[in-house]
């Protein structure tokens, strides 16, 4: 007789390291947010669009804004079993919505109108290694304008993010969109004397750094290095120390108003052309802005602002939120940044061979929706549905009619289908759905033509307040004819 064969082992019920599970409220509110968002996105004329979650590794290119090494950061695999024995494509889960639309705008550029308004909402993946609020799979919230050069394009996003902020929740003077521009950059890096390559990168990456190390930090990293709070010594760029002025006068020429910034920083470029360019592209933003009703209470020009700016090739912006929370610690911080995006010219260019010019911007969705919950304005517990209590299982017909009569009425509704016998299970259940009401029909209801309708709320409210002889009385639940089941509900849930 064989040995029996080695048990196998159950499977583990987790969810896989970097992933997560989203639950009633979690998807709910997420989907009314979204709602919100996408009701501004189609009034200013953008339409959906929805992406297979797989691309080629072909059409999504590099990956990553902050990745070098080719395939990373992305989940990726070879197809098998291809006809004919060759080579399988390798294929990989999109790890944002704006390389699909560059192969979308490039596949379909002779069926899609030019300029091309897009928004896009769903998940995406990215194989990082998860960390605290830092997971796997996340979504994002896209608007893009592919194919219009003109700056018009860069402030209309950038007017209708903060229509999206306010309209998902966001009160006016809770947020702040910062506006800086990449050819302003160029231009002080050619007011420096430094090339396009590593030592430009490496002067971006310091830039970065502005809002943690302030404006001696950035001298210091620019130039000989400097110690951090650990102690360690970081290295510098080796720039002299008049080859950094340039930067620190751009980084720290934001002034008391648009007007100012816009000379500071005219005075920063200096003789650029490209630098006077990124400046005066700047200006006509702020002045769409204004003419869209847009004030300076909403968006600002900010040279601080970087996102990464080797990415982009034009004007770039973030929306930061500015009221406080207070962190883990019980400390008072900023929110912090929500949404950022700017002009990309490039990303088209790799399928069609001809520049074609792009600006769009990218929401956050789980920090929006943390920033809405930190406000109070999402959060709370969501009512379930009315529950049908099941007496007598013979009848199952009955209360089948009675939440198909609430349902009809456009009331959420469902029947209880575990175990009747225990009736005060049943209630523990409503309890644990949330349900506002419970209905409630024996056999002599049934004969009399009557349901006992309780208002759980409200019984909730009397079972830890009122005197036991109050509680006795019931006042939670009343009986009323069969017929007006429906109308009592309402009466209640109103």
């Amino acid at each position: 007789m064989a040995k029996d064969q080695k048990k196998q082992p159950r499977p583990k019920a987790e969810t896989p390291k970097g992933f997560r599970d989203y639950f009633g409220a979690d998807v709910t509110e997420r989907k009314q947010m979204l709602d919100r968002i996408a009701e501004i996105y189609h009034r200013h004329g953008f339409e959906p669009l929805e992406t297979s979650a797989v691309e080629t590794v072909e059409a999504l290119g590099k990956f990553l804004p902050d990745v070098d090494r080719p395939n990373a950061g992305v989940f990726a695999w070879q197809e098998a079993d291809v006809p004919g024995g060759g080579v399988g494509d390798w294929l990989a889960l999109r790890y944002d919505l704006t390389a699909p639309l560059a192969r979308v705008a490039a596949q379909f550029r002779n069926d899609l109108p030019s300029p091309y308004r897009r928004y896009a909402m769903g998940p995406v993946w990215r194989n990082e290694k998860p960390g605290p609020g830092r997971f796997r799979q996340f979504y994002q919230c896209d608007a893009d304008t592919v194919g219009s050069a003109s700056v018009a394009a860069d402030a209309e996003i950038c007017a209708m993010l903060a229509a999206a902020l306010e309209h998902a929740g966001i009160a006016r003077g809770d947020y702040l969109i910062r506006i800086n521009n990449r050819k302003v950059l160029n231009g002080i890096l050619e007011a420096m004397g430094v090339a396009q390559g590593k030592p430009a990168d490496d002067v971006l990456r310091t830039i970065d750094k502005f809002d943690k190390v302030g404006e001696e930090g950035v001298r210091q990293l620019l130039t000989t290095g400097r110690k951090d709070d650990s102690g360690a010594f970081i290295e510098g760029v080796g720039l002299a120390p008049e080859q950094a002025g340039p930067v620190l006068a751009f980084l720290t020429s934001k002034g008391a108003n648009n007007a100012q910034t816009l000379a500071n920083l005219r005075a920063a470029v200096g003789a650029s052309a490209v630098g006077a360019e990124g400046v005066e592209e700047l200006a006509q933003i702020a002045d769409m802005l204004s003419a869209m009703g847009v004030g300076e209470d909403r968006a600002i020009i900010d040279p601080s602002i970087v996102r990464g700016l080797g990415y982009y090739t034009g004007p770039v912006f973030e929306a930061e939120l500015t009221f406080e929370i207070l962190d883990d610690k019980g400390r008072k911080r900023q929110f912090g940044s929500v949404a950022g995006g700017g002009r990309y010219d490039g990303l088209v260019e790799r399928f069609t061979g001809q520049k074609v010019p792009a600006t769009g911007v990218s929401i956050g969705v789980d920090r929006l929706l943390a920033a809405l919950r930190a406000k109070g304005l999402m959060g709370g517990t969501e009512p379930g549905p009315v529950v049908v209590t099941v007496m007598d299982r013979e009848r199952m017909a009955d209360y089948q009619a009675m939440a198909a009569e609430l349902r009809q009425a456009g009331i959420r509704a469902e029947v209880y289908l575990g175990n009747p016998k225990n009736f005060g299970n049943q209630l523990k259940y409503a309890d644990k759905r949330h349900a506002p009401v419970a209905i409630i029909q024996g056999g002599d209801e049934a004969a009399r033509g009557v349901v006992q309708v309780k208002d759980l709320i409200l019984g909730a409210k009397i079972a830890a307040q009122a005197s036991h002889e109050e509680w006795k009385s019931q006042p939670a639940q009343t009986e009323v004819a069969r017929a007006d089941l429906v109308a009592e509900v309402r009466r209640i849930l109103g």
